[in-house]
């Protein structure tokens, strides 16, 4: 009996792995295993940065915030604590988009936070 070799699964797996390493330099976008290998470790930084991109912004965000607090007289922790007494709820994202691109809305809102 003939040895069964499924060509058209294996052939298929492979082009999808060489698919996916479009673009790699050398060796890495059309040999195989070197291919699975950047493929495989591509995939991993992907799931990993997902993550770590949260962070980020967030930095930059309070980073922005800051930034923005220290042009009208207060820290970035005075300011949070003064919106949380407040009862202000105003997400990281919104202020600091108030901070860089609308400074007297980003103002308006550290006078009521702080009472002036």
């Amino acid at each position: 009996m003939p040895r069964s070799v499924n060509h058209v699964a294996s052939r298929r797996r492979r082009k999808k792995i060489l698919d996916q390493a479009k673009g790699y330099w050398g060796r890495r976008s059309n040999v195989y295993t070197a291919a699975k290998n950047t493929v495989e470790k591509g995939l991993q930084y992907q799931y990993r940065d997902r993550r770590v991109r949260k962070r980020e912004f967030r930095a930059l965000w309070i980073a922005r915030i800051n930034a923005g607090a220290r042009l009208n007289g207060v820290s970035y922790s005075a300011l949070m604590g003064a919106m949380k007494s407040k009862q202000m709820e105003i997400n990281r994202k919104a202020l600091a988009d108030l901070a860089i691109f609308h400074p007297e809305a980003f103002k308006a809102v550290v006078d009521t936070a702080l009472g002036k």
